[in-house]
């Protein structure tokens, strides 16, 4: 790989700024000044730049509570996105949400540029399980978590596969219910849409868990983190 390529894609700084690095002789490969943007690194060569070590990592993974009012998105030219919210260091090439939660639902989404990793936990085929809490207007029953998990056809002739739901908490002088639901699939809208099947409105939505990924309790709306190997390892193995 070409050392202005692995120091733009390391987030060091742009092609443009990487090559005034490299001129002003801040860039060394085992300790040997670059002279040419076109120098190529291996494997095994230690790349710094005034004197700290750029360490190549291809792939990037990030924890992210997704807050309200933001796009599940890389780029949009009027609205913000969660990419928007990243901290300059951490926006590597190629990151990208791992499926969308709509602007008002908040909760766990996986941020990553591993193309197959996102393929994986998406495909239709592999049914990752996706844990959702949510405030509902309406007073679910036992009729409608019956009616969730024997999988339901909508109005557009939507066929949905069973769906686990719970009844956590039904208030009924609010006419308001909590609930959890588990679903293995991630239609547009699709658990907004069943609920109005059953003549009830989502208030608030917020997802918990996607494969063996769960939300960390300790990031506030809005933050995120890095995933540790053994949550890593675990993902993909839930996407296999």
């Amino acid at each position: 790989m070409r050392i202005d390529k692995y120091l733009a894609n390391m987030n060091v700084g742009s092609r443009k700024e990487v090559h005034k690095l490299i001129k002003a002789g801040s860039v060394t490969i085992n300790g040997q000044k670059v002279k040419t943007p076109k120098e190529k690194v291996k494997e095994n060569d230690l790349v710094e730049v005034n004197g700290q070590e750029i360490a190549y990592q291809q792939y990037h993974y990030f924890l992210f509570n997704k807050p309200k009012g933001v796009l599940s998105a890389t780029e949009d030219l009027h609205q913000k996105t969660v990419i928007d919210l990243l901290k300059s260091k951490d926006r590597y090439k190629g990151l990208a949400p791992v499926g969308r939660l709509d602007k008002d639902t908040t909760g766990l989404l996986l941020i990553t540029n591993d193309g197959q990793l996102n393929h994986e936990l998406l495909a239709p085929t592999k049914h990752v399980d996706k844990v959702y809490e949510a405030l509902v207007a309406g007073q679910v029953s036992q009729q409608t978590v019956e009616d969730f998990a024997a999988g339901m056809k909508l109005k557009d002739d939507t066929v949905l596969k069973p769906a686990k739901l719970e009844i956590l908490s039904v208030d009924e002088s609010q006419d308001r219910s909590k609930i959890r639901i588990t679903i293995k699939e991630g239609k547009y809208h699709q658990i907004k849409r069943m609920f109005g099947a059953v003549g009830m409105k989502v208030l608030e939505l917020d997802r918990l868990q996607m494969g063996s990924l769960h939300l960390d309790p300790q990031l506030k709306r809005g933050q995120y983190r890095e995933l540790t190997e053994a949550e890593l390892e675990k993902l993909k193995k839930s996407g296999e």
